[in-house]
């Protein structure tokens, strides 16, 4: 039987972080760089006189305080009704830490989000519908209810494809609602997280998850998918992301070796933010995996990024096993939905950034199985 196997950075479907929309790439990681360091400094046990004025410092940057309905504020701290607070703030006067440390206050910061426009909703429908994969890996969606929402409303009602009967979605590690999930038309039999796995500092290694899904398919055979979203190099540490994507491949190349114990039918696949040639993916590509890119069937452009045209654009990634890599009938790259007007055509209602599906294109191979 011939079943065809995709993953698509969906970069959310009804709501995403707003600072993830600004149009400066510089803005948009001084903000998200600020974000993290509030949430590491609101991690402490103790918070020292100088964290009390970092937090308070960040918090004032951003406007984070201000809750009226048009305020700028990119996150905001989340202080529960009546439990112990983080911060007082006078009228008129200045945010004060009143918190010891994160055991002595209730909440959490929190990015804002926006409603994605209707279009940009619809167009990431149309490249899922025109891939029409039978296993598809999604990456950045919000939770599982949002997952299977867009499968009968946006795919099924709004767009007349037909809705997959079979979705997945743990919730990961990430704070931002941006997770790892698939949409199947065979059965999902298990679903094995690795949220907890702890990396060389003892913290997850996983910035999302590395979910196991086992999939029968309907000829009997059994397929496992492990599906990843590694450390962008977006923000923070250039040096601290490089060796936490490491790690991240390093881990999955255990779960996946310990795979093919169960089946010779293993696929790792998602957005890997990293370039065929990185210590991440060669680590991968080492343990016997192979990119669907490079498969002779293959005969685009090299990228999945944005225009796709160079190879330091290629991030996102089908590897298959020994077996399903001999398998191989057919491989794509669906670019329509990503707006590029000096490289490509896009789908005649992809006509800006704004309403694109994705920056990302899907990527999908055929199987003879």
């Amino acid at each position: 039987m011939t079943i065809r196997i995709g993953t698509f950075n969906a970069e959310n479907l009804f709501r995403r972080p707003k600072a993830f929309a600004l149009d400066s790439g510089a803005e948009r990681r001084r903000i998200l760089e600020d974000f993290t360091k509030l949430v590491a400094l609101l991690d402490l046990d103790v918070y020292t006189a100088a964290d009390q004025r970092k937090i308070a410092a960040l918090i004032t940057k951003h406007h984070a305080d201000d809750d009226r309905r048009n305020s700028p504020r990119p996150f905001f701290v989340n202080q529960t009704r009546g439990g112990a607070k983080l911060y007082t703030k006078p009228r008129g006067g200045e945010i004060k830490i009143v918190a010891e440390g994160r055991p002595h206050w209730t909440g959490w910061a929190e990015l804002v989000r926006d409603d994605l426009a209707w279009e940009a909703v619809e167009n990431t429908g149309r490249v899922i519908a025109e891939v029409d994969a039978d296993i598809l890996l999604t990456v950045e969606v919000e939770d599982r209810l949002t997952l299977d929402r867009f499968n009968t409303q946006v795919l099924g009602d709004e767009l007349g494809a037909t809705p997959y009967p079979f979705n997945m979605l743990v919730d990961g590690n990430d704070s931002r609602g941006i997770d790892v999930g698939i949409l199947s038309r065979h059965p999902i039999t298990s679903v094995r997280p690795h949220l907890f796995d702890p990396g060389p500092s003892g913290v997850p290694v996983f910035s999302r998850d590395c979910p196991e899904f086992e999939i029968r398919l309907g000829n009997g055979e059994t397929l496992w998918i492990l599906g990843n979203h590694f450390k962008s190099k977006g923000f923070g540490n250039a040096q601290e992301n490089d060796e936490r994507r490491k790690a991240q491949a390093d881990r999955v190349r255990q779960i996946y070796e310990a795979a093919l114990e169960h089946s010779a039918h293993v696929v790792v696949a998602g957005d890997l933010n990293d370039t065929p040639d990185s210590a991440p993916v060669t680590t991968l590509l080492n343990a016997g995996l192979q990119d669907a890119m490079s498969h002779p069937a293959y005969t685009g452009d090299p990228g999945t990024y944005e225009t796709g045209t160079r190879i330091n654009q290629k991030i996102d990634y089908v590897m298959l096993s020994p077996k399903l890599w001999d398998t191989v009938e057919h491989v794509n790259v669906e670019r329509r939905g990503v707006y590029a007007p000096r490289t490509f055509k896009s789908f005649l209602t992809v006509t800006s950034k704004a309403n694109q599906a994705s920056d990302h294109a899907a990527l999908y191979a055929d199987l003879d199985i």
